[in-house]
């Protein structure tokens, strides 16, 4: 926290305001009855007024830029940063004034350059720089799918914060800096798995060949006390194929779907009694060609470390589909897994090549439930379960992506 006093310079300085007169010319020498010499009245001086003034410092990242013309008009404004990037602004209908349209970036040099004219014509230029505050409190974010993946009709849009946003009017600011661009626009919405965690899912599952681009304007955006977003980002992905995959773990099969057609049955065995594999819809989390599993990681060390491969992951808590050579005699007809879904080596290696990360996968028949949040799970909640995890409590119909 700043000292009080320099606080209190650095908010006068912010409500100062740049003005610069142009006078009236002179014609020197007696002039015509009426006429005083100092320009007529149509020469009346323009003054223009830009806040924050010049050189002022620790400028808070979400107050407006404004520039104000008296006696006369605005004709251009900028408002540039680093190495001549511009920001948005917009000029009144009057042209008496303009204001920046989106939040500054912090830790920045802004320079405002503007542009008028007086009523009687005459050119007129003002400008101001100033830097804006670091904040106490720096919020960075991540996002997934990768940017230019191509995914599964499941997959889950994921805002990962560095910092928690705990207040819900920081919420509602966050969901609101967030645009989501479809190719062909469906309806969604957003969800807090977290303070940390906020994720986007449409209301069915997205259309095959669906392209996405969401847009997180964070830079500048107020999240909490002394918090603010560093960078804005933007995502763009891509739907592949409609992916469903069925396992029945009391048929101990595994029904592989291409939009509507079946393109492979597999026998597969699931856990056995007390290690049973969850229920629930999933989504291909990730792939790994090569895992060595091991109990220690499940809190049972020493029962079992293994080398495994063609691992599609379906939870954060270890479940895979993957290749169990040791397992082929039970497949389709025992469960006798610590929890995976074991395939045949060749079964394995199809799966792993068909797979794209947020396909679908549903599993039937065991006595232990899909539990919300492990792993990004947006389908184990209705529709109007998930509508509850939004700040702002409302769906969004996604804007159309040209």
């Amino acid at each position: 926290m700043g000292r009080p006093g320099r606080a209190r310079t650095a908010s006068a300085a912010i409500v100062a305001a740049v003005a610069v007169t142009i006078a009236g010319c002179s014609s020197g020498g007696g002039g015509k009855d009426g006429d005083s010499g100092g320009g007529g009245k149509g020469d009346a001086p323009a003054k223009l007024a830009i806040a924050p003034a010049t050189g002022t410092k620790g400028v808070a990242p979400d107050q407006p830029v404004t520039v104000k013309a008296d006696g006369g008009k605005l004709t251009s404004v900028t408002l540039t940063y680093g190495k001549n990037q511009k920001a948005e602004g917009k000029l009144a209908a009057d042209g008496k004034s303009w204001q920046s349209a989106r939040n500054l970036r912090p830790s920045t040099t802004y320079t405002v350059t503007a542009q008028g004219s007086g009523d009687g014509g005459k050119p007129v230029t003002a400008t101001s720089t100033f830097t804006t505050l670091t904040p106490a409190r720096k919020l960075e974010s991540g996002m997934s799918p990768l940017e230019g993946e191509t995914v599964g009709v499941g997959m889950p849009v994921q805002l990962l914060l560095s910092r928690p946003v705990s207040t819900k009017a920081g919420k509602v600011a966050v969901e609101r800096a967030l645009e989501v661009r479809m190719s062909k626009p469906v309806e969604g919405a957003w969800y807090w798995i977290s303070d940390k965690e906020v994720d986007f899912r449409p209301r069915e599952y997205w259309p095959s060949g669906e392209k996405v681009q969401v847009v997180a304007r964070l830079a500048g955006l107020k999240a909490g006390e002394g918090m603010y977003g560093m960078k804005d980002r933007t995502l763009n992905f891509t739907v592949g194929p409609k992916h469903v995959t069925t396992i029945d773990a009391k048929k101990h099969r595994a029904t592989v779907t291409n939009g509507d057609a079946t393109v492979r049955t597999m026998k597969v065995s699931l856990g056995k009694p007390g290690h049973d594999s969850y229920s629930g819809t999933m989504i291909a989390q990730e792939k790994a060609a090569n895992i060595v599993m091991d109990s220690a990681t499940t809190g049972d060390p020493g029962e079992y470390r293994i080398p495994t491969k063609w691992n599609v992951r379906m939870t954060y808590s270890g479940t895979f589909v993957h290749s169990a050579p040791w397992s082929t005699d039970s497949q389709g007809n025992d469960n006798v897994s610590h929890g995976c879904v074991n395939a045949s080596p060749s079964d394995a290696k199809w799966f792993y090549d068909f797979t794209n990360r947020g396909d679908i996968i549903k599993v039937t028949g065991t006595t232990r439930k899909l539990q919300f949040g492990n792993g990004p799970t947006p389908w184990a909640k209705t529709w109007d379960e998930w509508l509850k995890g939004s700040a702002v409590g409302a769906p969004v119909t996604g804007t159309q992506l040209n």
